[in-house]
């Protein structure tokens, strides 16, 4: 949240900037084990942004009405949109910098901003071409699924803009692992009415996050450190996949472990869950019986966690 040096909140913006970039720089990053995904052609770079500002000046915007030092919020989308158009780089976190870095200097007046954006996916369609089949360069298809996201925060200091804060992620991603996972050994008293369970569906919401050591990795990809989100979505694929998960705690702090052994250039990694997992209406005979389950009823159950670089000495 944007603040004045008083500690007062102000700031301003324009939200559901949709901008969609036709060829982008292409995308290539290192292979790891765990993914087949080594880059993207940026055929279409599409995200949909959100762009706020705060400055000391604007204070009598809000107290008087004054509108001299305000830069409109629909100059903002302007100014979004046509820079896009100028950006050389490959990444959503380097866009964000693009942006954030030119408008501070165009608008010398403003002291701070906070800017995030979701990536909008398209899926290449497959079509048919002759006796094989393969991934349409034209055709895309507006995916649903989970998205990468980033998120800065710019700030003006004497000498200089810098970059104050820095997050990417991965957001709602949903996985259902039909066996293979537990819940038992909790605590029992008179308020406990959910029954033990030694295998049963289990059903996640999940946002990951994640921070560089050093915010040029996620910045420019040709330093080679870019750590897209289909590798970290994939990771979490395989590690849901092989653990028989005692707990969603257990399953994120596996994720988590495995990102950052993977991936030396991460400095955190924080996760956001919630438990969806299906309500049993008729339970399996055996584990690869037929069963059926329905929605859960609300409330749902959730967590927060976050590992640094110490979980991993510490798991030594």
């Amino acid at each position: 949240m944007l603040k004045l040096r008083s500690g007062r909140t102000l700031y301003y913006g324009k939200g559901d900037v949709l901008s969609y970039r036709t060829y982008a720089i292409p995308l290539s990053v290192k292979s790891i084990p765990q993914s087949t995904y080594t880059g993207d052609p940026n055929i279409i770079f599409a995200h949909n942004i959100t762009f706020s500002v705060s400055s000391e000046v604007l204070l009598t915007s809000f107290t008087e009405g004054d509108n001299a030092q305000v830069v409109a919020t629909d100059s903002m989308k302007n100014f979004i949109l046509r820079q896009t158009a100028h950006y050389e780089g490959s990444t959503t976190e380097g866009l964000l910098a693009f942006i954030s870095e030119r408008f501070m200097e165009r608008y010398s007046h403003i002291d701070a901003i906070e800017i995030r954006a979701d990536r909008l996916p398209f899926n290449s369609v497959t079509i048919a071409e002759g006796s094989s089949w393969n991934d349409s360069q034209l055709v895309f298809r507006r995916s649903h699924n989970e998205h990468a996201s980033a998120s800065q925060k710019w700030i003006r200091t004497a000498n200089s803009l810098q970059l104050a804060e820095q997050e990417s992620a991965l957001s709602h991603i949903q996985l259902i692992k039909v066996r293979g996972s537990s819940f038992y050994g909790f605590v029992r008293d008179e308020y406990t009415t959910l029954p033990e369970s030694y295998d049963r569906p289990l059903f996640i919401f999940l946002h990951i996050f994640w921070t560089y050591e050093h915010a040029e990795d996620a910045l420019d990809s040709r330093r080679g450190n870019y750590v897209p989100s289909e590798q970290i979505h994939d990771l979490a694929h395989t590690l849901f996949h092989l653990a028989n998960s005692p707990s969603i705690q257990y399953l994120i702090y596996q994720i988590g472990k495995s990102i950052l052994t993977t991936f030396s250039q991460l400095s955190e990694v924080r996760f956001e869950s919630n438990n969806r997992t299906w309500e049993t209406v008729m339970e399996p005979e055996h584990s690869a019986a037929a069963g059926v389950f329905t929605e859960p009823r609300p409330p749902y159950g959730f967590q927060g966690f976050t590992l640094t670089r110490a979980d991993l000495i510490e798991g030594e």
